[in-house]
């Protein structure tokens, strides 16, 4: 498999959208990328394919930009691209919550990483004692795939949802550990903040997310795949695509 797939974002100030839009294009087209990029004044948000040079040819270019240097990105391989283009879109929010007060940027919430989480869930409970849940934040389809053994699932059509769910069931959550998670850890950033500003007192974000996690932990406490919006349709704990990608 020579085809490298990366999934990043970040949520950080971005100005002169429509000039990062067109810079950020040219590179991509120049080394023959496809996927997808979402640049909104929050921050950045992709999902990319191409041969591991140019990939990490990309990378070098983008993290030139001092907002970007830091840019985390989770990778996995298939035998081809699962985009058939390049999109780059200016958008009002990297991922839609329709909450704007809620700006990752300004300050995340608390996060826990894949070996931390792995290892309160074989003990059931965190390291002060307080039981721990796992909350899915994605949609309802997404978890149908595959998601953490006993996770919280809201049933919800889309993430702009999950704010009136959040009130709907919040007493149920208080007294435990509270660990939000998604694919790549953009939803459950956001979905964190708003718990904690909703009164949740013990919340946590996953980390880099599902993808992360099957890097780090494979498939400890987690039952099926973790559902993508591309070709692969879904990556098991392996990270290896559920329909497989022919060359050509």
């Amino acid at each position: 498999m020579h085809i490298l797939n990366i999934a990043a974002y970040k949520f950080v100030a971005l100005d002169r959208l429509p000039d990062l839009q067109t810079a950020m294009r040219e590179a991509l087209q120049t080394r023959a990328i496809t996927g997808t990029v979402l640049l909104a004044e929050e921050g950045i948000n992709l999902f990319l394919a191409a041969p591991g040079p140019a990939i990490h040819d990309f990378l070098v270019w983008l993290r030139q930009d001092p907002r970007l240097s830091d840019l985390p990105v989770k990778e996995s391989w298939s035998h081809a691209a699962p985009f058939r283009k390049l999109l780059v879109k200016v958008k009002p929010e990297i991922i839609k919550m329709n909450h704007p007060a809620i700006q990752p940027s300004a300050g995340r919430a608390p996060a826990v990483d894949a070996a931390t989480l792995q290892r309160w869930l074989d003990c059931g409970h965190d390291d002060g004692g307080r039981p721990v849940v796992t909350l899915d934040t994605r949609n309802a389809f997404e978890v149908d795939v595959g998601s953490f053994k006993n996770a919280i699932d809201w049933r919800i059509a889309k993430f702009t949802e999950f704010p009136q769910a959040l009130l709907k069931h919040r007493d149920s959550l208080q007294g435990k550990t509270v660990v939000s998670f998604c694919t790549g850890g953009i939803r459950c950033e956001k979905a964190a903040i708003f718990m904690r500003e909703a009164g949740v007192e013990q919340v946590y974000q996953l980390d880099g997310g599902i993808l992360k996690y099957f890097e780090e932990c494979g498939h400890a406490h987690f039952d099926g795949a973790c559902f993508v919006f591309d070709a692969r349709r879904a990556l098991d704990p392996g990270l290896q695509p559920r329909v497989p990608l022919s060359p050509g």
